[in-house]
């Protein structure tokens, strides 16, 4: 079976040849995996689960007191692993709180990496919007990774008529800021399942001059009644329709969905085509992060 056959094959969930678990390994390498504190406090080890100096990345939820953010990153530091903290925007209140923030993340936990983003919420509760605003308050300077949102199905909370105009806008304005910068940037996305308009929107990107490195976001293993609940308040767009086509299936409703066949079509293409600018994967841990570990250790071993 030859690459461009086994990328037509692999888009079904679950056709996975056996040609190819190298690449996959090899695009697994380097993954990075998302807690928040409460999840965190839930694994007395991170150690024995992930690879040595992962990048775990701790979701800053709406109303999770800044104490128990530092705590986390402190304890992920402690245990040898690298704390990439959320900070959003429209949780922070002002020029002073973020200065606090990140004067706290580095001297109490040793962070010298974040995700800078909007935020989930609606409405800010200060004087923050957006990422941009963050960034250009020059706060982060010193950082050796600075990562930003990324939507390969668009995000209607930023763009309602679905034209991704301020997404891609926002993106060029982020390239822009990474060129005068000296961290190492890179785009988190929102998970995914259908690797089609996955490697659309990285195209898209790259011929508009956005060549920041993606990290693909991706869910690890979990019911599918977890992932759709979870795809439908994140407002993941068309590739929930993967989970759709799936749930028609009942023989397999009770087997949790796992990412082995999407991540291994994008794999495969990226071996075919070198340029292709997703170069990492960030797992989101909806069925748990034990499982989710457990699987990336699976398929990344020899």
């Amino acid at each position: 079976m030859t690459l461009l056959n086994f990328r037509r094959a692999a888009v079904s969930e679950g056709a996975v040849p056996d040609i190819l678990p190298d690449i996959l390994a090899d695009f697994l390498r380097g993954a990075s995996i998302e807690v928040t504190p409460r999840t965190a406090a839930g694994i007395a080890d991170f150690r024995p689960l992930l690879p040595a100096g992962a990048r775990v990345y701790i979701a800053h939820i709406d109303g999770t007191p800044i104490q128990d953010m530092v705590a986390t990153a402190r304890r992920l530091r402690d245990e040898g692993f690298a704390p990439m903290p959320h900070l959003p925007a429209r949780l922070i209140r002002d020029r002073a709180t973020l200065a606090d923030w990140i004067a706290r993340y580095r001297t109490e936990a040793g962070v010298s990496g974040a995700l800078v983003l909007g935020g989930g919420r609606a409405q800010p509760v200060g004087d923050f919007d957006n990422a941009m605003q963050l960034l250009d308050t020059g706060l982060f300077d010193g950082f050796a990774r600075l990562h930003v949102a990324g939507h390969p199905e668009g995000n209607r909370d930023i763009d309602p008529d679905g034209s991704d105009r301020m997404v891609m806008e926002a993106l060029r304005l982020k390239q822009a800021f990474a060129a005068r910068s000296d961290a190492r940037m890179a785009i988190i996305t929102q998970f995914c399942f259908d690797p089609a308009p996955v490697i659309a929107w990285a195209d898209r990107l790259a011929a508009d001059g956005i060549d920041l490195p993606i990290h693909i976001g991706v869910a690890g293993p979990a019911r599918l009644q977890t992932l759709v609940k979870f795809a439908v308040a994140c407002g993941v767009g068309p590739s929930i329709r993967v989970l759709q086509r799936r749930a028609r299936d009942v023989t397999r409703l009770v087997l949790p969905f796992e990412p082995t066949a999407f991540l291994t079509t994008l794999a495969a293409h990226k071996a075919a085509t070198p340029a292709f600018g997703i170069g990492s994967v960030h797992l989101f841990p909806l069925g748990g992060i034990a499982p989710t570990a457990a699987w990336l250790a699976d398929h990344t071993k020899g």
